[in-house]
């Protein structure tokens, strides 16, 4: 039924904050449910129903802010964005509201604007960084040496957690290219009811449209990929970029 979720190992450190709730629903998948089934089970916020259900021509997300339905296919996309409605109810649904509002103004164009476009890449490849200021302000800068070398001993006052869907799908066959877009999150506690809370609150379309991301190679964060307790990994131009300089 749920082609793929068999491939998803569950050890892997970025998905320990999803294992709890993700790894049982796979399990249900595996044994014959959709993946829109095994999602209703868990008592969602919203509804989880069949792709059909969308109706020709209707906006996926405006469909979701008329109905509180999810049109759900079967595979590791979907079920990942399912599993993220589970563990962020609030930031979920307050991307869908930014989303309708901004195809309420503009309606569906050919291409996305810089707003939609901003909370689309969120929705899709965010991820969430609560540390000390000088490995952000290195993060931002792309100054690598100083974030994987310098500074590394301060990724133990780090929590990342990862949040976009199709990030997490792409990581079940990783590859070292992989990069996040890194959102700073200033949340009261490490607790995902917390950050799910003070993400919603924080979440707005003009500051999204500003691209407040960092750009972060994920199998680079220290104990999340083997290969990179050899310095050498990090000397590769064609992942580890150097921030673009402007005239």
């Amino acid at each position: 039924m749920a082609h793929g979720l068999e491939a998803i190992d569950w050890s892997a450190p970025w998905l320990e904050p999803w294992r709890q709730a993700g790894q049982p629903l796979a399990a249900q998948t595996d044994a014959g449910q959709s993946c829109a089934a095994a999602l209703n089970a868990a008592v969602p916020p919203v509804r989880f129903v069949p792709q059909a259900v969308l109706p020709a021509g209707e906006a996926y997300e405006a469909f979701i802010f008329r109905t509180g339905q999810v049109p759900t296919r079967d595979g590791l996309h979907d079920f990942f964005n399912g599993l993220c409605w589970l563990q962020f109810p609030q930031t979920k649904r307050r991307l869908n509201q930014l989303q309708a509002a901004q195809i309420a103004a503009s309606g569906i164009q050919p291409v996305r604007g810089p707003t939609r476009d901003a909370i689309t890449v969120f929705d899709e490849n965010a991820a969430f960084f609560q540390g000390p200021d000088a490995l952000w302000e290195a993060l931002v800068a792309k100054d690598w040496h100083s974030v994987f070398a310098t500074l590394r001993p301060l990724w133990a006052q780090v929590q990342l957690l990862l949040f976009g869907h199709a990030l997490l799908e792409k990581l079940v066959a990783p590859r070292k290219p992989i990069t996040a877009h890194v959102y700073r999150a200033q949340a009261a506690s490490n607790s995902i009811a917390d950050l799910d809370a003070w993400m919603a609150a924080d979440l707005h379309a003009d500051k999204l449209a500003g691209k407040p991301f960092a750009h972060l190679p994920v199998l680079g964060v220290p104990g999340w990929w083997p290969g990179n307790g050899d310095p050498a990994f990090y000397q590769d131009p064609g992942v580890f970029r150097a921030r673009a300089s402007h005239p």
